[in-house]
């Protein structure tokens, strides 16, 4: 402990503010799994498990929007905080007995786990902003990827945690565990994260819920498709697709889905050196966001045509879904350093709720239409409309500016 009080402070609040991102995740990730398949093995039909969703990307939607105006309002440990005591509730909510499991209840607790989950990611990606001074924008680039890229391995490691609990313990002692760890997070948060972090100067207005900016707006609007193009596919389809087509156990398909997240964080977290390299050192910009879309177009439309077609669809699947996963992941932490960049310095949570609701946004509909399509069309289909939102994106993101920065990238930061 002493190591930790003796680091400067805006280390070691970000250290705080990762270790309980990092805790929070694995447990999102291993509920989803948990729920997904538990319902599957009950017997629910794919839009059915989708629609057990729906009010977590509901309210989601909602947190994002109103969550960061309450962060600079009342600062951004306390909206941490309570999404950490929220998704403990959601979690002990379904270790009722499982006669009590109705649809109704499940999406209450998804409800739940939905408003927690966005005022913890919120919070904690709009605590680096006021951590890093504004003149630093290579490190700001860097932090937003280590934080974003261990968070997507650690929720990797949720996935398979949920189907390995749920294959050992059972589903309600699987949750129960999970609870009784984030209960002991829950008390750290709250000891030691710094009091009013991130909170505005001036009082926010309700009314500034929506941004006035036209670069957050346009990054937003392309968050929205890129988001809605993996989770069409991504969410429902493709654990039931892989449980029911090629007959996998819950552990082997929460291993392969576990994988894929893993991959695609750790791709997360070098991004800077991967866009770099590509850049000659420049700090990206609107340009590099729609290059790299394109790319992520073009590899989905032709994954999407393997499916289709029958070309050796286990290793289509397999080697597709990991590029896809890796482009996807450099388009995310574009998008996630750019959001931080264009953010205003006071109340920096306000647009960056903004944008993390349209991102809930962009999981709500591939949420629906993951269950929805699958079911009617199939998987290719899936990744077809995948395909289409990302053309989506491509074109948003032609509006997106493209400064031309003065300094580089410091990779060994």
């Amino acid at each position: 402990m002493q190591w930790f009080l003796k680091l400067d402070k805006p280390l070691r609040q970000y250290l705080l503010v990762t270790f309980n991102y990092w805790n929070f995740t694995i447990t999102d990730g291993a509920l989803r799994m948990l729920v997904v398949l538990y319902f599957y093995q009950l017997g629910y039909s794919p839009l059915n498990i989708a629609l057990l969703f729906l009010f977590y990307e509901i309210f989601g939607v909602v947190t994002n929007l109103v969550g960061g105006w309450l962060g600079a309002k009342v600062g951004l440990n306390r909206t941490m905080n309570i999404g950490l005591g929220l998704q403990i509730a959601a979690l002990l909510l379904l270790t009722v007995p499982s006669d009590w499991l109705s649809i109704a209840w499940v999406m209450m607790a998804q409800a739940l786990s939905g408003i927690a989950k966005d005022l913890n990611k919120m919070s904690a990606k709009s605590a680096i902003k006021t951590l890093i001074p504004g003149d630093q924008q290579g490190k700001l680039y860097h932090w937003v990827a280590v934080l974003t890229g261990s968070k997507n391995a650690l929720k990797g490691a949720g996935f398979f945690l949920g189907g390995f609990l749920l294959s050992t313990l059972g589903f309600q002692f699987a949750l129960l565990t999970m609870a009784m760890v984030l209960s002991l997070v829950f008390v750290a948060s709250i000891v030691f994260l710094e009091k009013d972090l991130g909170k505005a100067k001036s009082k926010p207005k309700f009314s500034q819920i929506f941004s006035s900016s036209g670069p957050v707006n346009i990054l937003s609007a392309a968050r929205l498709f890129l988001f809605a193009s993996r989770d069409v596919w991504f969410v429902v389809a493709l654990p039931i697709y892989l449980a029911s087509i090629f007959d996998w156990s819950h552990s082997v398909v929460g291993a392969f889905i576990a994988t894929w997240v893993i991959l695609y964080g750790i791709v997360q977290g070098f991004a800077p050196r991967i866009t770099a390299y590509f850049s000659a050192g420049a700090i990206p910009n609107g340009k590099s966001a729609l290059l790299w879309c394109c790319l992520l177009a073009s590899v989905t439309g032709i994954l999407a045509l393997g499916v289709q077609l029958g070309w050796q669809v286990q290793w289509v699947i397999g080697v597709g879904l990991l590029i896809f996963g890796a482009i996807f992941a450099i388009n995310s932490s574009l998008h996630s350093y750019l959001i931080i960049s264009y953010a205003k310095e006071d109340g920096v949570s306000l647009d960056v709720g903004f944008y993390y609701m349209a991102n809930a946004m962009g999981r709500l509909v591939g949420t629906v239409l993951s269950g929805w399509v699958y079911q009617e069309a199939g998987f290719a289909a899936c990744l077809w409309i995948a395909f289409g939102f990302l053309l989506l994106t491509s074109i948003i993101s032609l509006k997106l500016p493209v400064q031309k920065a003065d300094t580089n990238i410091q990779i060994a930061e």
